[in-house]
């Protein structure tokens, strides 16, 4: 059983450092033994969460501003927390992409993949930090 992983960050809205904590997510993910499409979704989530925070949430704020990240792996579970700075919005209200009159719409796709291959998707009553579970089943064995 390896240590936990725990950190936190501010990440700059950069695609080197998106690109360094995507790296280090997975090197943790791997000291896990999280089979390789459990880390595919992980890492997936990830992307879709930074992503949404810099083009929707920090759409009217200094490219200077931070995005908030906060990492957790361990062997039974991956815990990525993501806030912004922005505004906030309602998942709710969010169209459903797959439905027939918005499948030529943008929106919704980077939700839908988090909701898909995350356990757990929640969001802070404001709607500007996304809380992403990822657990490992009951009974399954760290990997090779």
């Amino acid at each position: 059983m390896s240590q936990a992983y725990c950190q936190q960050f501010r990440v700059p809205n950069d695609p080197s450092e998106i690109a360094r904590l995507r790296k280090e997510l997975g090197e943790a993910l791997a000291r896990h033994r999280y089979p390789e499409a459990a880390a595919f979704a992980v890492r997936l989530a990830f992307e879709e969460g930074i992503s949404n925070a810099f083009r929707h949430g920090h759409r009217d704020l200094s490219p200077s501003t931070p995005v908030r990240v906060r990492l957790e792996v361990d062997d039974r579970e991956a815990v990525i927390e993501i806030e912004d700075a922005g505004p906030g919005f309602d998942p709710g209200a969010v169209p459903d992409p797959t439905l027939p009159e918005n499948l030529e719409k943008p929106g919704g796709r980077g939700l839908m993949l988090m909701q898909a291959y995350m356990s757990e998707v929640s969001y802070n009553e404001r709607g500007n930090r996304v809380r992403m579970v990822f657990r490992r089943d009951v009974g399954q064995k760290p990997g090779p």
